[in-house]
């Protein structure tokens, strides 16, 4: 699965997170998916979530 579609993504999925600082290196940052913060059913570079560090990112892997 990948992070494109909204459908595939829930709250408390284990997930890898590109955050905006790190889109030029594509550094990830892994965690748990509190809330969704993308309404529109895609998003071409990753459905943006928040984990439950508080950390925000477009979703690159479902783990």
């Amino acid at each position: 699965m990948d992070g494109t579609n909204r459908d595939n993504i829930k709250p408390g999925l284990r997930v890898a997170i590109v955050q905006k600082q790190n889109q030029g290196t594509g550094e990830l940052t892994e965690g748990v998916v509190a809330d969704i913060l993308t309404n529109s059913p895609f998003h071409p570079r990753g459905i943006k979530v928040r984990l439950e560090t508080g950390e925000v990112g477009r979703v690159q892997i479902i783990k």
